[in-house]
């Protein structure tokens, strides 16, 4: 029986997860190599490394989609220095990898004083999307119309590469690639105020997989916090839409951070908002919740991962028996985490299992800044 794979790759406190489709096609969210990721004392896996081999014996160069939920260093650290960029010679080197069709919010083109790699990416979003091939632009901010026109373009022109909160992402379809994606946020507003936040424009996707006629639910949340979610709950409501909410497989928001949940940290567990309680307890029978982020700490800390965030999670799994809370630096140990696949079947989401690999107790010591 064919099914598809859901990758997360551990790279310490940071993004990049990979969908890997029956039909081999793949779609990668996100690209963190940290600094020093190659030594073979550092945890955090060599990325570049990993992807370019993964690639290989594909026998392929390119990913048919690859998406950026928001510029943050976390969600991009040296990604452009392995993909194939069209809009400047300097990033075009043979050895590179090709992005069939790049994803990004509106933010991301839209956003002033950018530096490093976040202006890169703005670039080459600008380029493809002057180009009008090869990117799709989620949300439609009164500022991007402005943009477009400001390039000689217009809005309507570049419709049909535009998609908004509460439609489906063209492309992918149940009966041609056993996937439908739904888009939760960004809304135009979050790129229409004085600032651009990049954390309330990130990409949010509601993900339908089927195998054989089981249906799983992947919710990719990425760097949100509990304002944007509760938001998101409400509307999704308001439409009737509650199944958009349901998942099988949750990627924990924002490295376990608290803020994912609510206002207040907590001494020993952090209380989420009713509105994000109720997507937490949205967990199908024998769902999977991963963090990507570094190992959860026994003491409190100011940056994420928060032990009492995971403590929340964690009820989840007490409350729903079967349900699995994951953090992708502990898996299968933290002294050797691996990528961590998630295979989708007739049976629904099931963690691939590795062998017999101890995992190692976590310490209570401070794990390293995010960045």
């Amino acid at each position: 029986m064919s099914m598809h794979v859901v990758k997360f790759y551990p790279v310490g406190n940071g993004d990049c997860s990979q969908i890997v489709l029956a039909n081999k096609k793949r779609l990668l969210f996100d690209y963190c190599h940290r600094q020093n990721a190659e030594d073979d004392n550092d945890a955090r896996i060599d990325l570049k490394s990993t992807l370019t081999n993964e690639l290989a014996a594909a026998g392929r160069n390119n990913f048919d989609v690859v998406g950026l939920t928001h510029l943050d260093d976390d969600h991009i650290a040296k990604s452009t220095d392995f993909f194939y960029l069209q809009h400047a010679n300097k990033y075009q080197d043979d050895d590179r990898t090709h992005i069939s069709e790049l994803w990004v919010p509106a933010a991301a083109i839209l956003e002033s004083g950018l530096t490093g790699e976040a202006a890169v990416w703005r670039s080459e979003a600008r380029y493809r999307l002057k180009q009008g091939v090869g990117i799709r632009v989620f949300s439609k901010p009164d500022k991007l119309k402005d943009w477009l026109e400001s390039e000689g373009l217009t809005l309507d022109s570049r419709r049909h590469l535009i998609s908004d909160a509460g439609q489906i992402v063209p492309g992918f379809t149940i009966q041609q690639d056993g996937l439908e994606l739904f888009v939760h946020s960004p809304f135009a507003k979050h790129a229409d105020g004085g600032t651009i936040l990049r954390n309330e424009s990130a990409l949010i996707f509601h993900a339908t997989f089927d195998v054989a006629g089981r249906s799983t639910r992947f919710l990719m949340v990425g760097d949100s916090s509990w304002e944007i979610l509760e938001e998101i709950v409400d509307i999704t409501l308001a439409h009737g839409r509650d199944e958009r909410l349901a998942w099988d497989l949750y990627n924990v928001p924002h490295h376990c951070s608290y803020l994912a949940l609510g206002p207040e940290k907590g001494s020993t567990r952090t209380e989420p908002v009713p509105n994000v309680k109720w997507l937490v307890d949205q967990c199908q029978m024998g769902g999977i919740s991963v963090s990507s982020s570094n190992p959860i700490p026994n003491e409190d800390t100011d940056d994420p991962p928060h032990k009492q965030a995971a403590e929340t999670y964690r009820k989840a799994i007490r409350d729903n028996a079967g349900h699995k809370f994951i953090a992708t630096m502990e898996h299968p140990s933290i002294a050797k985490p691996k990528v961590l696949e998630i295979e989708i079947g007739s049976r629904g989401a099931k963690l691939k299992k590795l062998g017999a690999i101890g995992v190692a107790a976590v310490t209570g010591s401070r794990p390293p800044r995010a960045g």
